[in-house]
């Protein structure tokens, strides 16, 4: 039985630019699942803030969510959809 989509919203902060590189490339072996992505260029900050749409079953959304989260200088949250 397959897993139920859902639709998430995950929100990252890059702060270590050398991570970009390892962050793009999770993205594209997730982007079957990938509805939309904008980033923003904070250069006042010296950061980038991605929000990156989802539609995929918890465990995927999770698995990205996570990895992404592991690479030095990233930091993501995930908000889920009721529907």
């Amino acid at each position: 039985m397959e897993d139920k989509s859902r639709i998430a919203l995950i929100g990252i902060i890059v702060e270590t630019p050398e991570s970009i590189d390892k962050m793009n490339t999770l993205l594209s072996q997730f982007g079957e699942h990938i509805v939309g992505r904008m980033g923003i260029p904070y250069r006042q900050k010296d950061i980038s803030v991605i929000s990156v749409v989802v539609d995929a079953p918890q465990n995927i959304i999770s698995s990205l969510s996570g990895k992404l989260g592991m690479l030095k200088g990233i930091t993501t949250k995930t908000m889920y959809s009721t529907k």
